[in-house]
């Protein structure tokens, strides 16, 4: 692919060119050093995806789920924008921004572009349909909630529908969201005297035989039981089939009558990926070798959602798109850049979820824990993965309000509605 003619050229700093500036590429260039790189992001930040559903339901502030990455990458240079173009054979990249367009040169380059909300072509599903991917839907989804039970207020005929939430998507995601969520609506809800009586419905579906397909049976069950006493309707083995306005339609032929349906079944690898003329997979994931080269292209390196990663550890079987294989990806990326090439290995520590307050599950080693102690694992496991003392230190702050206070309902503004 022929790079246009650009404004400005520029090389990048200490010969690599990091694309993305999420978990995985934000950590290979913060562990590169002050051998230093170049990040291309359209944000100054790293966002910390786990903890999303506790940013929408109030547990924690938003921007404490955020880390500039000048403070992460000190020795790294930023540059505000996205990759348009590739031409692998000059090892040039061409940047646009609001500053203008930028070629940036490169000796390696570092694909860690990340993934986007997997949108199947379920009629209205793009149109009506919220999701869970970045801080803005964080803010999206919980003004949504918030407004819907002030508008029930004021019209309570319409409060069936209003209180009616759909998610579809019972994976990890989804499970936590749903559950954030449900305590967030049952504490509004106490502000509201006209609505007494009136219970909000919460309504997890997912086309898999049970929910959190990746953990063990014993501590789905858990789970669900969980969610069930806290009044979640789970409906497993049934997807959605179109989404409007006013509802939503299952694949059984029930009709869901909603102003709210949230997205949260899987991810897809970004796009973006696919533009540069890199090999991908079937899935739009870049294909890469056991040790993170892009299979067939020099210099280039890949990681995260947004590539098909063999982990030597479990006979060359693809990772899951987690931050967790994500930074240990990033951990051997960087190690292969400055020194000797080695393959990338990696056993799984454990899963974690939490389930609102002081509920969880955690698989740790062979260890099975749920309840207050598997609560207490992932939010431990969240916070110690957080960079800075300063960081966790404010997430532990906005926890203990939380816990002491009821929490704050006022909507956040967005810049859209």
């Amino acid at each position: 692919m022929n790079v246009c003619n650009p404004h400005r050229t520029r090389a990048a700093r200490g010969g690599t060119l990091v694309l993305g500036g999420g978990f995985a590429g934000a950590y290979v260039a913060r562990r590169l050093g002050r051998r230093g790189a170049t990040i291309v992001n359209p944000a100054n930040f790293m966002l910390y995806t786990p903890l999303l559903p506790e940013a929408a339901a109030g547990s924690i502030e938003p921007r404490h789920v955020t880390v500039p990455l000048r403070s992460m990458c000190p020795h790294a240079d930023l540059l505000l924008g996205s990759a348009v173009s590739l031409d692998h054979e000059r090892r040039v990249v061409e940047v646009t921004s609001e500053a203008g367009s930028f070629a940036v040169e490169y000796e390696d380059l570092v694909v860690a572009l990340g993934s986007v909300t997997r949108l199947p072509p379920v009629p209205g599903l793009r149109e009506h349909a919220l999701s869970l991917k970045d801080l803005g839907d964080a803010i999206r989804l919980r003004n949504r909630v918030l407004r819907q039970i002030e508008l029930a207020d004021a019209d309570p005929d319409s409060a069936p529908q209003r209180l009616t939430f759909v998610f579809a998507g019972a994976g990890f995601a989804g499970v936590e969201t749903v559950a954030e969520l449900q305590e967030l609506a049952a504490g509004a809800l106490r502000r509201h005297p006209r609505l007494s009586g009136l219970e909000p419905r919460f309504v997890l579906v997912d086309a898999g035989p049970r929910i959190l397909g990746q953990t063990p049976d014993g501590l789905a069950r858990f789970a669900a039981r969980t969610l069930d006493r806290r009044g979640v309707e789970i409906v497993t083995g049934t997807g959605i089939t179109s989404v409007d306005g006013g509802g939503a339609l299952l694949s059984d032929g029930t009709r869901v009558d909603t102003e709210t349906v949230v997205w949260t079944a899987g991810v897809a690898a970004n796009p973006l990926v696919a533009q540069l003329g890199l090999p991908v997979d079937e899935r739009g994931r870049l294909r890469v070798d056991e040790s993170l080269r892009v299979r067939d292209v020099e210099g280039v390196w890949a990681l995260g959602d947004c590539a098909a990663v063999p982990n030597a550890a479990y006979d060359g079987a693809f990772d899951p798109p987690t931050c967790q294989h994500a930074l240990r990806q990033a951990r051997r990326l960087a190690r292969n850049l400055r020194g000797a090439v080695k393959p990338y290995r990696y056993r799984t520590r454990g899963q974690m979820a939490t389930l609102g307050s002081r509920h969880g599950i955690a698989v740790v080693g062979g260890l099975h824990v749920r309840g207050l102690l598997g609560w207490a694992i992932a939010r431990g496991y969240h916070l110690i993965q957080l960079p800075f003392a300063s960081r966790r230190m404010r997430v532990v702050a906005d926890w203990t309000a939380a816990a002491l206070f009821p929490r704050d309902v006022a909507e956040l503004t967005d810049g859209s509605r």
